[in-house]
């Protein structure tokens, strides 16, 4: 009880610590979007007579373009930039956690191994694998000798591995699925911080056109272009963030049936032992 309460105090620090680290990155994603929309597509040299704030855009030019989408506009490149940022991140750490060799040859080696009743093999093959996969498994097999010298039956045995494997599960999965709830959120609020970007653009494109007196169609048009380009981005961060999350989230099911597998076959192999002795 004494080391559950020592890990469970350590995760939570770590989690703590790994929000803090998570929060700066959003803020610097946030504030490298607002550079590059002020310093770079807000330079002067995208719009006509050099005038970013009355002229509009040279024909043509994209960044100009975007740079008049809005204030909304360095909000959406931030929410790109961070799913990216996150997804890398992501994708690094899930990669790591499959361990250095093929995953699945390791679970077979394993199986094989445990149906021989060479477990010191396998604990080894989990030695040479690392990563989370192998962690949890090895853990396991280590409960599997523990359990075997007591002379647990079968039923008290299986118990025994599989509280093993559930704990040493549950304290993978923090790190596995550490910041997928930002992926997540970044599907659903990409799409609706461009529709804000959208619909505050539209209401500055006619509230102009109001105020000019005579119709200007090429005011009017250009100003809808600005407001789409809000629409656009928005779109493309959920769309992005959407294919990262459902990948990531196969990656991590594939991680967990692995090692439900590998806790399968040792409980069966300790079973086939006490039926060998009987």
């Amino acid at each position: 009880m004494t080391n559950e309460a020592n890990v469970s105090v350590e995760n939570k620090s770590k989690a703590k610590g790994s929000n803090v680290v998570s929060g700066i990155i959003i803020l610097i994603c946030l504030i490298i979007g607002w550079m590059v929309w002020n310093y770079v597509m807000g330079d002067s040299s995208n719009f006509e007579n050099g005038d970013r704030d009355n002229g509009h855009p040279l024909p043509g030019n994209i960044l100009g373009m975007i740079y008049k989408g809005g204030v909304v506009v360095p909000v959406l490149m931030g929410l790109l930039l961070m799913t990216f940022v996150f997804s890398i991140e992501r994708l690094f750490v899930i990669s790591k956690a499959g361990g250095k060799g093929s995953l699945d040859k390791f679970v077979v080696q394993v199986k094989e191994d445990v149906a021989s009743g060479n477990i010191n093999a396998a604990i080894e093959a989990c030695d040479q694998q690392q990563g989370s996969v192998a962690n949890a498994i090895r853990s396991a097999l280590v409960k599997y000798q523990e359990v075997k010298k007591e002379g647990f039956d079968s039923d008290q045995a299986e118990e025994a591995i599989q509280k093993e494997i559930e704990q040493a599960t549950s304290l993978e999965m923090p790190m596995l699925e550490k910041n997928m709830t930002i992926i997540a959120t970044l599907v659903s609020i990409g799409t609706l911080t461009g529709l804000l970007g959208t619909v505050t653009g539209m209401i500055k494109a006619f509230s102009g056109l109001a105020t000019a007196g005579a119709p200007d169609s090429a005011a009017l048009a250009n100003g809808i272009s600005e407001a789409l380009v809000c629409t656009a981005t928005g779109i493309g961060t959920s769309t992005f963030a959407t294919i990262a999350y459902n990948y990531f989230t196969a990656k991590i099911d594939t991680l967990t049936y692995f090692i439900d597998e590998a806790g399968a076959s040792i409980t069966q192999g300790y079973r086939r032992i006490r039926g060998d002795k009987n």
